[in-house]
């Protein structure tokens, strides 16, 4: 009598995305985060850089949350007063540091420099 292979079960062609807080959880690549901000990959990168667009480079690849992406964009960009008011609360953080000074001849010395040459 002839042996017949069993035929091997197949696979679903689809899954569910698995979701631990909820629909908003799902992960997108760099393609698809431009696709969803309607932008080109090359200004997503920018977007990371230089408006902090929540992303993590991981391996080879770019991952976004899409829940992340919603909230940086309902969050909005800082209005000309609110990023004046934080570089000038930075410009002064250091005022009082008993450590700076030191740091600062630490680093021209390195340097192999006076601190009196300026920039």
């Amino acid at each position: 009598m002839p042996t017949t292979k069993k035929k091997p079960a197949s696979l679903p062609l689809t899954r569910s995305p698995v979701t631990t807080n909820g629909l908003g959880s799902e992960v997108l690549t760099l393609a698809e985060a431009a696709a969803f901000l309607r932008v080109t990959e090359a200004d997503i990168l920018d977007l990371v850089r230089s408006q902090s667009l929540p992303g993590r480079f991981t391996g080879d690849d770019w991952r976004f949350l899409k829940s992340a992406i919603q909230q940086w964009l309902s969050l909005g960009a800082p209005s000309p007063q609110a990023r004046k008011e934080a570089q000038l609360a930075l410009a002064g953080k250091y005022k009082d540091d008993p450590d700076l000074m030191r740091i600062c001849q630490e680093a021209y010395r390195q340097r192999a420099r006076s601190m009196a040459e300026g920039g």
